[in-house]
């Protein structure tokens, strides 16, 4: 099986092969840097500099055309709108974030002490007797509560 040749194709046929889809391959190419070229030269009858004076409002009105003129104006209306609508935002104070973060934490902490603490008695399951001796399973419920009052938080969270 080894011995056996799999495709008829000579050696000519492959270069032939080859060198036609080079060449194909070039001429796409330069058609396509040509196309790119005649994009960036069109500037659709309007200077950038204008558009750039238009956009940053530094533009004369009464020269323009009405189409600058009606996209000045839409700037200028969105320009409203986006500082409207930034006054109208109340922001938390910066003590905000790092309660409900340190919340969380201390949170999780409590729940890890009660588990890695040693047992008053011999049953191991019920847990250990830190942080506060002599409440038990209640540990878990004070660490939950204090973990859900941080994740009440971030709910608050602007």
């Amino acid at each position: 099986m080894a011995d056996t040749e799999l495709h008829g194709t000579d050696s000519e046929d492959q270069k032939d092969w080859q060198d036609e889809t080079a060449t194909t391959t070039d001429t796409a190419t330069d058609a396509k840097e040509s196309d790119a070229d005649a994009n960036e030269n069109d500037d659709y009858g309007v200077p950038m500099d204008k558009v750039e004076a238009v956009l940053n409002a530094t533009a004369d009105k009464s020269a323009m055309t009405p189409q600058m003129q009606r996209m000045m104006a839409r700037q200028a209306e969105n320009t409203r709108r986006v500082e409207e609508s930034i006054k109208g935002t109340k922001s938390n104070p910066r003590w905000f974030v790092p309660l409900f973060c340190a919340l969380m934490i201390i949170g999780l902490i409590w729940a890890v002490v009660y588990y890695l603490s040693p047992s008053s008695d011999k049953n191991i399951a019920n847990g250990g007797t830190w942080p506060i001796p002599g409440i038990g399973p209640w540990n878990l419920a004070i660490a939950f509560t204090i973990i859900m009052a941080g994740f009440i938080m971030t709910m608050w969270w602007r």
